[in-house]
């Protein structure tokens, strides 16, 4: 990669993986169970076909719909470059130490070309979903925690993703009510919808 679009990339705050990290991460077979599901505008082919009306239950409860997506076991989560943040949660008030690879990072290996008008829906295991702008994941450094104090997430408490960042480290954010400063982050994370706005 040239040096000077590299620095460039890095310094606008873009997602900047080797070429063949995200090959890798888009090609390796699973090696365990489907936990995040990325479809919509990803890029030709992805790594799993279409929606299975039969088989894809909760995601047609939730009427989510694709032809095709891309998907990531928790190895292919784990192997990617990894970012600690420690954010007040609003569970407790307390401060804890989330990791995971960058949001953008996966959005990356998924093979989305970010535009302005590129727009990320999150959803979760319970249906809940928030709309973030690819720009607001990038400034805010969004990652898809897959640790929370040292320990992979379970299901059933905030896990095993969770779309989040680092509240405390942004003045927009940190001037918020702690419960105020997650609505665009839901816990228990398992599908993002690729789109334009």
């Amino acid at each position: 990669m040239d040096k000077r679009k590299f620095l460039s990339l890095a310094a606008c705050g873009a997602a900047v993986l080797p070429p063949a990290f995200s090959a890798q991460a888009a090609s390796r077979p699973l090696r365990g169970p489907a936990l995040l599901t990325v479809s919509g505008l990803i890029g030709v082919g992805g790594n799993r076909g279409a929606l299975d009306p039969a088989l894809d239950q909760m995601m047609v409860k939730q009427k989510i719909r694709f032809d095709k997506a891309q998907v990531f076991d928790f190895a292919a989560l784990t192997a990617m470059p990894a970012v600690t943040i420690k954010p007040t949660l609003e569970y407790d008030n307390q401060a804890h130490t989330l990791k995971g690879p960058l949001l953008m990072d996966v959005m990356k290996a998924s093979g989305v070309k970010v535009t302005d008008r590129t727009a990320l829906f999150l959803r979760a295991v319970d249906g809940y979903a928030a709309q973030v702008n690819a720009t607001d994941a990038a400034k805010y450094r969004f990652i898809v925690a897959t640790h929370l104090d040292g320990q992979p997430m379970a299901l059933g408490g905030l896990g095993p993703l969770w779309a989040v960042f680092d509240a405390d480290r942004f003045a927009d954010m940190a001037a918020k009510p702690v419960t105020a400063r997650f609505a665009s982050c839901p816990w228990a994370t398992y599908h993002i919808e690729v789109k334009n706005t």
